[in-house]
């Protein structure tokens, strides 16, 4: 991609920096600092200037590395001319300076090698040495040792080691330098199998500080899975090993192939323009691909948009589909060595079958020429995968041969009955399914073999509510389904797990999963599109026409049962019959769920919360009683009233006298406070009021309540037209998150509301003190004449500020005619439900009910409301003011 049209500019090293006319500056002028830093700052806006004229990213950090050279090799000479014994010392490059590599803002690593005796004597020149640099405006890493010093910190830490392994001699006692080389170096420190072992340890542990997956919407380039510290990972094996710190080394070894040399080069060099963009964008060393830069380096990098693609869509598809190369690269050079060096080339070969053997426990061919003679063969290695659990993967030389199989994987082949009958046998295998898929997805088998699932590959959605690409969510619904199967994860899900035992055909439900997002980017609606995707596949596929329109039901209605469970009123018989319609049986809503489930916990680690799960089974369970009893069962709200409050009286199993008490509380109320509540909420709300007095008022409860996955909070106070402002200002100044509201007035005057709140990191909240100090919060703002207001200068989270979204409102009426709805699509953002509130009170209108929903940078919140006649709203002026 070209980032620019202007004229390069020259790129001679002496452009950089010119000695000759370096030392004459210094010869005249005295003060020697402003001369270094001039010669520092022009050479890095020239480098700057390399990158904007698209000047290769190899060549602009070697020159950075080359023109920092210069700067401290002559800051030695100059400050050295007036220090006695200074040529004793040697000035060393390691880490990343050390490999003559140098991006824009990172730090220069240095370690000043001293001579065994009298040390001491150095260090008033070294530390002038080392503040001279720091005037000099340079990020300097530093150590000082001895060679002894430098033999026991190699020894104790693997990391030194390392850094001492990229050593490069700059100035100063070249002789030390490579007494310490010579010192290092030996198999006595990190022998080559303990080294190896350790930093794959090391790689092992830095993976999983990212999920294991390199397709986060904020990636790390450098030292997530995929990045930079992969490639040098390879690099530091092979020195230590073969003595090679060249890429050239391993192609000379033969442990890469020429493509794949071309390919780790050409992603490699990528990353490196990357981070060079990163750092000038963001005006200091930064690793991480943030939302606040990513958008400048598309267009600084020549992407434009595209119907359907944003420029910086396309950026990160680019940017994963280096990473996912280098990964597939990564484990093939890692298990070359590890094969090498740890099990020192002895092969131990088990037979599997006529066509697959084990070495060393990866799985590996018995014929290099099995794929090109029956490229079925592929479908055929992961279903052995699958049927062998002991096997830790695939063998490296196997999986280039997948490879370089891949365009066998055509239209002829996509026809193919019997590749088709083993796609279908890998899908049914009872465990294995979502490593093997996996496995597909990074080795390109699966975007060969369903094309359409190759658009998705890569594919990022510039949105806070979805943090992976969608192949990698895709791939993580899967894995959620298959959890659902796992006795030891039974206790997560028990619903779930329930369930997917007694599917017919769990199949079905794992395709769904597949197809469910893999029309995204496209344009259009992906559940149409995908549905029909699903619907040539299953054709294809030989499955029944009853099978194949039951997985395309469930693509195309994915979404309707998250939709239902957080934006419509739960507690609204209508709304549960309206469900139950759109979904048909139990069959359809048993494959629902699990699908809703394990897509909306695929979406986001932070989008998923008990609340959430809480709604979905409250759904359920109110939609199968439909099912097994009839749309009366929960029609009849006379029957469901008498019912529940026969139960909470056999609960609490009041006194008379109490009896009466709660009895005189209920009168006040309508049926629908009834239907609004479980029996459980019911019997608190009654004990808790029927044992206060008018002394406690305002009443204010709360609870931790495990079964719906946040805490309630319940108020009992005289009402008054701002009672809803003050609670939101409450809440709001205590960072708590209302996720549900329910706002009753009682025929006396009382309102008694009911929030289910969670903290700030979306969390409930189960401390019984935090508990109770929230509740003395709440009662001392109902009890101030202060009016409450939202934090006025709370920080909109950095992420949000780089996805605005438009505020928009609508308005529908409810089911049974009680109530306007109103829905509000606005940014989330820290005092949302407060300003709603204001703006409800300003415009004289009454909240009955509210459902918060946030998805990543979206708010979607449904309020219930009433006019001043308790009445739904119907003057068109009134709902255009609001």
């Amino acid at each position: 991609m070209a980032i620019s049209k202007t004229k390069k500019p020259s790129t001679r090293l002496s452009s950089l920096f010119d000695e000759k006319s370096f030392r004459l500056a210094l010869n005249k002028d005295e003060n020697a600092l402003a001369i270094f830093r001039h010669t520092l700052a022009d050479g890095r806006d020239k480098l700057q200037h390399w990158h904007t004229a698209n000047i290769s990213a190899p060549k602009i950090i070697t020159a950075h590395a080359w023109l920092i050279d210069q700067l401290l090799i002559h800051a030695w000479d100059h400050l050295g001319e007036h220090k006695q014994n200074h040529g004793e010392a040697a000035l060393i490059a390691v880490g990343g300076y050390g490999r003559g590599e140098l991006h824009p803002c990172s730090d220069i690593d240095l370690m000043i090698l001293l001579p065994e005796h009298n040390t001491e004597s150095h260090h008033p020149s070294v530390e002038r040495f080392l503040q001279f640099l720091w005037d000099m405006g340079l990020d300097i890493g530093h150590s000082t040792r001895t060679v002894a010093e430098c033999i026991d910190a190699a020894s104790e830490d693997i990391t030194v080691t390392t850094n001492i392994m990229e050593a490069r001699w700059l100035t100063g006692n070249e002789n030390l330098y490579k007494k310490m080389i010579e010192a290092t170096t030996t198999e006595s420190i990190w022998p080559s199998r303990e080294f190896f072992a350790a930093k794959l340890e090391e790689q092992q542990k830095r993976h999983k500080n990212f999920d294991d997956t390199a397709y986060n919407l904020e990636p790390n380039i450098k030292e997530g899975p995929g990045g930079l510290r992969d490639i040098q990972m390879i690099m530091w094996v092979a020195q230590r090993h073969y003595n090679t710190n060249k890429l050239e080394g391993l192609l000379s070894l033969k442990l890469l192939s020429e493509k794949e040399y071309k390919l780790l080069a050409l992603n490699r060099n990528f990353l490196w323009q990357l981070r060079n963009g990163l750092h000038y964008a963001a005006g200091r060393r930064e690793d991480r691909l943030l939302f606040d830069h990513q958008r400048k380096l598309a267009s600084d990098m020549g992407y434009k948009d595209k119907p359907g693609s944003l420029a910086v869509e396309q950026l990160m598809k680019r940017y994963y589909r280096a990473v996912k190369e280098l990964s597939i690269l990564n484990e093939i050079l890692l298990q070359y060595f590890q094969e090498i060096i740890l099990a020192e080339g002895q092969l131990q070969k088990t037979p599997i079958d006529n066509r697959f053997q084990s070495i060393n426990g990866f799985i590996a061919v018995k014929d290099e020429n099995i794929f090109k003679k029956d490229a079925k063969n592929i479908f055929r290695l992961f279903l052995a995968l699958q049927q062998h659990p002991e096997l830790k993967g695939v063998r490296a030389r196997t999986i280039r041969l997948i490879q370089d199989s891949i365009d066998q994987i055509n239209a002829d082949f996509r026809n193919d009955n019997d590749a088709q009958q083993l796609f279908m046998e890998i899908i049914r295998q009872p465990r294995g399914i979502t490593h093997e898929f996996r496995r597909m997805n990074t080795y390109g088998v699966l975007a060969a073999y369903i094309p359409a699932f190759g658009h998705i590959v890569g594919q990022m959605q510039h949105d806070l509510f979805h943090v992976y690409t969608v192949d990698e969510h895709t791939l993580f619904v899967v894995r959620n389904l298959r959890r659902f199967t796992v006795p030891e994860f039974s206790n997560e899900f028990p619903l779930a797990s329930s369930i997917i035992g007694k599917l017919a055909k769990p199949e079905r439900l794992y395709l769904a999963g597949l197809f469910h997002d893999i029309a995204k980017g496209r344009g259009g609606d992906h559940s149409e599109l995908g549905e029909k995707d699903a619907r040539r596949f299953c054709r294809k596929h030989g499955m029944s026409k009853y099978d194949t329109e039951f997985v395309c039901w469930l693509v195309r209605h994915h979404l309707i049962m998250s939709w239902n469970a957080q934006r419509r009123d739960l507690s609204d018989p209508e709304v549960i019959i309206d469900f139950a319609r759109a979904v048909g049986d139990q069959e359809h809503l048993d494959n629902l769920y699990l699908l809703t489930v394990a897509d909306m916990r695929g979406t986001s680690p932070k989008i998923w919360n008990n609340w959430k799960g809480h709604l979905l089974y409250e759904l359920y369970h109110a939609t199968s009683r439909v099912f097994m009893e009839g749309a009366a069962s929960v029609m009849d709200v006379s029957a469901s009233v008498s019912y529940k409050q026969s139960a909470v009286n056999d609960l609490l199993a009041p006194d008379k006298e109490k009896k009466q008490r709660i009895n005189r509380y209920w009168s006040q109320l309508l049926e629908y406070y009834f239907l609004n509540f479980d029996i459980d909420s019911l019997a608190w709300h009654a004990n808790t009021i029927s044992e206060s007095s008018a002394a406690d008022f305002p009443i204010v409860a709360t609870r931790y309540n495990p079964s719906i996955g946040g805490s309630e909070f319940l108020i009992y106070t005289p009402t008054k037209s701002d009672l809803f402002i003050q609670l939101t200002g409450a809440f709001e100044q205590l960072n708590l998150s209302i996720m549900d509201a329910k706002l009753h007035s009682s025929k006396h005057g009382f309102a008694l509301d009911s929030f289910v709140v969670l903290d700030h990191q979306q969390k409930a909240i189960d401390n019984p003190a935090t508990l109770d100090y929230l509740t003395k919060e709440i009662k001392r703002s109902l009890l101030s004449d202060t009016e409450v207001r939202a934090k006025n200068a709370v920080r909109m989270p950095r992420q949000l500020k780089h996805f605005p979204i438009k505020t928009e409102i609508d308005f529908g009426s409810e089911a049974r005619g009680r109530a306007t709805i109103m829905h509000v699509t606005a940014q989330d953002r820290p005092g949302l439900l407060h300003q709603v509130a204001l703006a409800l009170h300003h415009c004289q209108s009454k909240l009955v009910a509210a459902k918060i929903a946030t998805f990543g940078e979206r708010a979607e919140d449904i309020f219930f409301i009433i006019n001043r006649d308790n009445q739904p709203i119907t003057d068109e002026s009134q709902l255009q003011k609001l």
